[in-house]
């Protein structure tokens, strides 16, 4: 992780994850090199979960008539662009798609690898970082920009639910519980996650989306447990929307025939 996940850039290859988008006009820049067009993960928040490794793709355009050796790569940095933490394992670009030969202008898409079991990865990798572009160019040298584009990194939670009677009579109680977890980066597991605002959610039978019913808070070891009157049969879940270091989730939905 560039905290020095940073150990493979390889050029040519397929397409990956990245999050955000930054608008730069072509032209030569400082260093002859220019980046615009960077968008990363399409904008949405980099979410990681305790095992899995996470490939963010991104795309950008680089302008330069200078030669260069291998790259160009953005990536998630912290710090400043060139000597800070960077946040990846490794990094796929592929090879140059020409959108103006004379100009030296190219179109590139890039997969960027996170893995949450790299020894330098921790919980305090979560909330926002920012984007830089970097291109190592012939005899050793090297152009790196700061984009000014930030990227949310986010520990991933999960949600469960239960709601019974099942079947139920109509009027009656339905009690309705869950558990709310968050990706612990230090210890690799899930843990509950306390102090949480959740929306109990429901879907009635024949409709396509879920409506709001009530909040609850998750208990210090992330339960859940409301109750509600059974009105119609239907289909219930929790949603947690998240913050500015963990991931949005909804549970699965458990269904109840009101009769």
């Amino acid at each position: 992780m560039g905290k020095t996940m940073r150990n493979a850039m390889v050029a040519g290859g397929a397409a990956i994850v990245f999050t955000g988008m930054a608008a730069v006009p072509a032209g030569a820049a400082e260093g002859g090199v220019a980046f615009g067009r960077v968008s990363v993960n399409g904008g949405k928040p980099i979410v990681i979960g305790v095992k899995e490794e996470v490939v963010v793709p991104a795309t950008f355009r680089m302008t330069t008539k200078l030669r260069y050796d291998f790259g160009p790569t953005v990536y998630p940095y912290r710090g400043k662009p060139d000597t800070g933490d960077t946040l990846h394992s490794s990094v796929v670009t592929s090879d140059c798609k020409v959108v103006d030969k004379a100009q030296g202008v190219c179109d590139f898409k890039e997969w960027l690898y996170i893995d949450p079991r790299n020894h330098d990865f921790g919980n305090e990798d979560a909330g926002t970082w920012r984007t830089a572009a970097q291109v190592f160019l012939a005899g050793d040298a090297h152009d790196t920009d700061d984009k000014a584009l930030p990227l949310q990194v986010k520990r991933a939670t999960r949600v469960t639910v239960n709601a019974s009677p099942e079947p139920v009579a109509k009027g009656r109680t339905i009690t309705v519980t869950g558990l709310v977890t968050r990706a612990n980066w230090d210890t690799h597991t899930y843990q509950g996650y306390g102090g949480r605002t959740v929306s109990l959610q429901f879907k009635a039978a024949g409709a396509s989306s879920y409506t709001t019913v009530k909040k609850a808070m998750s208990n210090r070891t992330g339960t859940l447990r409301t109750t509600v009157k059974a009105t119609g049969s239907g289909t219930w879940r929790w949603t947690y929307y998240g913050n500015p270091t963990s991931g949005a989730k909804s549970s699965t939905g458990d269904q109840v025939t009101v009769r």
